[in-house]
């Protein structure tokens, strides 16, 4: 009966991850690499030769890893594939990451623990965006050991210039991201050249085949050297025993040890590490999950860190963080997420963006947001200690993510070290409310959402704001209005009419409309808002829930209402920068909602208004009675 622990046994296969530039010949150098090695299942081969026959096609190997029906009907890989794969006596599981742009989300999760990556480039066509991108993603896992395979040098008729040249480019795009390639491999993985044997059309090439580079990788580092590190999964009752349940990430544990708990700080004994329907056991080590009962016999949360003590990780509540962006829109300072830290989770705030990668030539740069598919440095402020340790490549150390308030997983976001506070920065905490979104619109029968109504001066927005909160109410909805003119008057009172003034006024309101629609409410917000771009910026505060209504009327109907009498004023000089007179007011171009004020009446406008919206919040009967 064997010692090692199985989870030992089967972290001992070194995972190599292989990623590409679509059409860059990624699936078929697998394809040909297990064949080439005889790795591949009996009767596989005969399968690949009939598929690429019914398609007119020569011996497609890339079909292979067509373990989804639409990698063949679009022509890329979709899905992280791991698979098994033996060099002699040594284990591998190779991972083969998308290299479409659509599926990067997957590659960052597929490639998060490989101990080596196959950077596959056409030697014709050189680096291209997805190399650039899979490159800064190869640096944001931390992928220490790198083989770049120059493919397609076929192509080339095997030219060493042409194809040193490209290597040339390559490299020099790798070492700014500090990348050190350990070995550049010419070769053609649909002819098998320099696969699992030597090339003989470059007997100019002395080095290694990839399969003799792929048994030079590093095995797996070992972790139970290193300070112990036990995130708690979980808390479970037995009888009289309360047992803590978890997997232990680096370091060693045994009965009898002292372990400091969580950010609180508790120190407890190891009383028993339990085990059912095996031998008792005394220690454990990392990579092995266990179940353990303290003394004294303290409670600790999910996601606590258990360590031992003086091996303590980093503790702060400013952090930096080494981001790769998913969303397809921008991150902007302000927004709010989840950190996603092994088992813990931390609500935390963007508080600065310090700077962002620009692709084309690896740069970093100021900017006030990160764009999709972006890479950025930036500090995440969080409400409480966070304890993690410090991301190390070849590790899983700090590899946080950032998600959603759908669970969405919107970037990878490893942590890379405390951010200090700089002279004059306000250190800013904010806090997450422990009842959900969900919990809440169960209570109240609808959601909350913001319904921005925009439109000229006079066009009726507040009069119709006011008339469809009468309404809503009236039909249990929970509403609020935001009124411009109420805003200038408390809030905004120390706010012009300069663009950068207006701009900030928008900035306000949305930022309060987003905190009262997260309690629930509903919120309508009477405010000209008179640029696009204003009203772009209050969708992205807002964020879900954010419906624009365009209260149409035109300018002469609003100014013959002139309620206020404002128009005339302006027209007389006696005001100045005053929209629809000598400001300019920008239109919605695909308005939610569009309430033509200047035929309909206020109560034909308002109905509408309460219809759209109730029919946006109110949840159905389903829904309500989902648990």
């Amino acid at each position: 009966m064997s010692n090692v622990p199985a989870a030992a046994r089967q972290d001992a296969a070194t995972p190599i991850v292989i990623v590409g530039h679509v059409d860059h010949g990624k699936s078929t150098l697998i394809g040909r690499l297990l064949h080439d090695t005889d790795n591949l299942p009996e009767g596989r081969v005969a399968q690949i030769v009939e598929s690429s026959k019914k398609r007119g096609l020569k011996v497609e190997w890339s079909f292979l890893l067509d373990s989804l029906q639409i990698e063949r009907d679009q022509g890329v890989t979709v899905d992280s594939t791991r698979i098994p794969f033996r060099l002699g006596d040594r284990e591998f599981v190779i991972v083969d990451a998308p290299g479409h742009r659509q599926f990067l989300r997957n590659m960052i999760t597929g490639a998060a623990d490989a101990e080596a990556a196959v950077l596959v480039v056409d030697a014709a066509e050189g680096a291209q965006e997805q190399t650039r991108r899979h490159a800064m993603l190869l640096r944001l896992i931390g992928i220490r050991h790198v083989i770049v395979l120059m493919n397609k040098v076929d192509l080339l008729d095997y030219d060493p210039a042409r194809i040193a040249e490209t290597e040339r480019a390559v490299a020099a795009l790798l070492k700014q991201l500090d990348i050190e390639v350990s070995l550049f491999v010419p070769a053609s993985a649909r002819e098998g050249d320099n696969i699992a044997s030597r090339s003989p059309h470059m007997g100019w090439y002395q080095g290694p085949t990839l399969t003799e580079a792929l048994a030079l990788v590093p095995a797996p580092s070992g972790r139970a050297d290193l300070p112990l590190r036990l995130p708690v999964q979980d808390v479970y009752r037995f009888d009289t025993k309360r047992v803590v349940v978890g997997r232990i990430e680096r370091g060693r544990v045994k009965v009898g040890d002292s372990l400091v708990i969580g950010t609180h700080g508790t120190v407890a004994r190891v009383a028993s590490i339990e085990s059912w329907h095996t031998a008792p056991q005394i220690s454990a080590v990392a990579g092995q999950s266990v179940a353990i009962t303290l003394e004294p016999d303290v409670i600790p949360d999910r996601g606590d860190l258990l360590h031992q003590p003086g091996e303590t990780p980093i503790r702060a509540a400013r952090i930096r963080s080494r981001l790769f962006w998913l969303r397809q829109e921008p991150l902007r300072v302000g927004e709010s997420f989840r950190l996603r830290l092994g088992t813990a989770e931390h609500q935390v705030t963007v508080a600065s963006i310090d700077s962002v990668v620009r692709l084309d030539d690896l740069t970093e740069h100021p900017a006030d947001h990160v764009p999709p598919e972006g890479f950025a440095e930036i500090t995440l402020a969080a409400s409480e200690s966070i304890l993690f340790d410090a991301f190390a490549p070849g590790t899983t150390d700090g590899r946080g993510v950032l998600v959603d308030r759908h669970q969405r997983i919107v970037g990878g976001a490893p942590l890379i070290g405390p951010a200090a506070i700089a002279s004059g920065t306000k250190a800013i905490h904010p806090t997450d409310s422990t009842v959900s979104l969900w919990d809440r619109a169960q209570a109240r029968g609808h959601r909350g959402g913001v319904f921005w109504m925009t439109g000229l001066p006079g066009a009726g927005k507040s009069t119709l704001a006011r008339a469809a909160e009468s309404r809503l109410f009236t039909q249990g909805i929970d509403v609020s209005v935001l009124d411009g003119d109420t805003l200038r008057a408390g809030l905004c009172a120390d706010l012009g009419f300069s663009e950068e003034d207006r701009t900030e006024n928008v900035r306000r309101a949305a930022a309060v409309a987003r905190i009262l629609a997260e309690t629930g409410q509903v919120v309508l917000v009477a405010l000209i808002s008179p640029r696009a771009a204003d009203r772009d910026l209050a969708r992205q505060i807002v964020g879900d829930g954010f419906q624009e209504i365009f209260v149409d009327a035109d300018q002469t109907v609003c100014e013959a209402r002139d309620p206020k009498g404002l128009y005339a004023a302006a027209r007389a000089g006696r005001i100045s920068g005053f929209t629809g007179i000598d400001a300019p007011y920008e239109a919605p171009a695909n308005p939610d909602l569009r309430l033509a004020t200047g035929q309909d009446s206020v109560q034909d406008a308002a109905g509408r208004l309460a219809s759209h919206i109730t029919g946006a919040v109110v949840l159905g009967d389903q829904s309500r009675q989902r648990s």
